[in-house]
């Protein structure tokens, strides 16, 4: 399991997300886009060390990222609200290695990038808001889809 974390406006989410991948074992955090890395001082102080426990990497153009990582064999599964999402508790990766993609705090995954994907996953939810926060979401699903 990898994370892409593309366009994370929040530095406090993106050193959760360090935690997250810490805690998971996830095997890769890809910064992508303008997602901040851990030499901004919110980052770090919000990962509590994790940053230095965590494999990561930088790559500003994330649609580079994922045509690499698809020459691995990797399925991109996008954590979105979307009609051709499914629910990520019915999700199936088929055994494959999955990169999940994380979008935007405000404007999620871009249709584009969603386009791009091999899949497309949502988090159902029993309350009145329609999403979650990202680095929340982005531990629930990660750890749904290590479990299958």
């Amino acid at each position: 399991m990898q994370l892409i974390a593309h366009n994370i406006r929040s530095s406090e989410n993106v050193g959760s997300l360090f935690r997250t991948c810490d805690s998971l074992g996830v095997a890769k955090l890809w910064l992508t886009g303008y997602t901040p890395d851990p030499s901004h001082v919110k980052v770090a102080k919000t990962a509590l060390g994790a940053e230095k426990s965590v494999a990561w990497e930088k790559e500003v153009d994330v649609e580079k990222l994922i045509e690499r990582l698809k020459s691995q064999g990797c399925r991109i599964v996008g954590l979105e609200l979307d009609d051709k999402a499914v629910k990520l508790d019915e999700y199936q990766s088929g055994g494959h290695e999955v990169a999940l993609l994380l979008g935007n705090e405000v404007e999620g995954i871009a249709p584009y990038l969603r386009d791009l994907c091999d899949d497309l996953v949502y988090i159902a939810q029993r309350g009145i808001k329609e999403s979650m926060n990202v680095a929340v979401a982005a531990g629930i699903a990660a750890y749904a889809i290590m479990l299958k």
